[in-house]
């Protein structure tokens, strides 16, 4: 109730202007996928937080040092991939990295380098929208828990699996697409909630027998 409260406060906030309602939109969309995921809508929205606010410290610290990493968040842990100038600013973005309180873990695949070319990015998404498609379409893989981020053809898989045999399943499934050059799994195994209304209800209530003597004196006209 706390979330759709927040959104709807949040459409009213701004509803005098376009780009806040946009981003409003997004936000709701992007619980709706929260609600079908192995994760609560809560765990959601703090992995979202916590990507966002991640970016916001590397542009606060170096734009143009910081502006060709990415950040993605899944279950408390932090993936950071792109490029940065140089091996002081890779372990910088990691201590920034860390020092969000809802972090667990930071992978660092930051690579020392130049920028990516246009030609290159547009290749990388190619990549991780064709893993996307064969992760949909395969039913021992539940596309929807896997978050896929590729850089330089390297893919990384977030996320989690309800089996260890999912996890295999994923990482096969995207070794085969073509540019991919190696693939690097993050996923962990979790199996799904059991829904409220299947958990068991607690001991059962005691039982009450009353005194027969009683019965019958109640049941006495006189």
């Amino acid at each position: 109730m706390r979330v759709v409260a927040a959104l709807s406060f949040l459409f009213i906030a701004c509803a005098g202007a376009s780009g806040c309602v946009t981003a409003a939109i997004g936000t709701a969309a992007s619980v709706g996928v929260y609600a079908v995921q192995d994760r609560t809508i809560g765990e959601g929205v703090d992995d979202a937080a916590a990507s966002s606010s991640i970016k916001m410290r590397l542009m606060a610290a170096d734009r143009a040092a910081f502006q060709e990493v990415d950040v993605e968040v899944a279950n408390r842990n932090v993936l950071l991939s792109g490029t940065a100038p140089t091996a002081e600013h890779r372990q910088a973005a990691e201590t920034i990295a860390r020092g969000m309180r809802t972090v667990e873990n930071v992978y660092n695949e930051i690579v020392i380098g130049e920028p990516s070319s246009f030609a290159r990015n547009a290749q990388d998404e190619l990549i991780t929208a064709q893993i996307r498609t064969r992760l949909t379409a395969s039913p021992a893989v539940r596309a929807i828990n896997v978050n896929i981020e590729t850089f330089h053809g390297n893919v990384y898989l977030m996320g989690t699996a309800r089996t260890e045999e999912e996890l295999r399943r994923a990482a096969e499934i995207a070794s085969v697409v073509g540019g991919v050059r190696r693939v690097v799994s993050f996923m962990q195994v979790r199996a799904p909630a059991t829904p409220y209304y299947a958990q068991p209800s607690g001991p059962p209530a005691p039982e009450y027998r009353a005194d027969q003597e009683q019965i019958a004196a109640s049941a006495s006209p006189y």
